[in-house]
């Protein structure tokens, strides 16, 4: 059996079975639009790949890779924006995938970003949400699962580089 890491918050299971539902709740609301996907790298990547699988309804993806955290396990409230979106998002319904809605800065930064490049719709998903960002301007249209206030890794979610691969969500406290 393999050894758990951490305290687990969320099991692999729990996220099989919320994100195919997030797939049909988005693929409803977006039906018939251009909906172009936007995953937040690198914390966001298996999430937004299985979300990605579980929407049936055409659409593009596109990647941003942003950091804020360096190697600490707080945010340095810094946003860096290390790479450009290679789809054109003008009037395009775009979803903007993150892996956790924590202070609020990172989205704050990117929905500006993405908002002055004139889509048609801009709103956010999140596998993720701590209810603490009191500085994020913008609603979190789809959420997978509230979070305890503590630091999480897995599911692309790490501490200096580390636990991304771990299939569940786990506390690091």
């Amino acid at each position: 059996m393999e050894r758990i890491f951490g305290r687990p918050i969320v099991t692999q299971e729990e996220m099989r079975t919320r994100i195919r539902e997030l797939g049909k709740q988005i693929a409803n609301d977006y039906a018939g639009k251009d909906l172009v996907l936007i995953g937040v790298l690198k914390g966001a990547y298996a999430f937004y790949a299985d979300l990605a699988r579980a929407i049936r309804i055409p659409m593009r993806v596109d990647f941003l890779i942003v950091t804020s955290y360096g190697g600490q396990s707080k945010t340095s409230g810094k946003v860096k924006v290390i790479t450009e979106l290679t789809e054109d998002i003008k009037g395009k319904d775009v979803l903007l995938v993150e892996d956790i809605v924590d202070s609020g800065r990172t989205l704050n930064r990117l929905m500006a970003l993405l908002g002055r490049r004139a889509p048609r719709s801009l709103e956010i998903c999140a596998l993720l949400h701590k209810h603490i960002a009191t500085e994020l301007d913008y609603e979190t249209k789809f959420i997978g699962f509230d979070a305890p206030h503590e630091f999480l890794v897995g599911y692309g979610l790490d501490h200096a580089e580390n636990f991304r691969h771990l299939p569940y969500i786990a506390s690091l406290q």
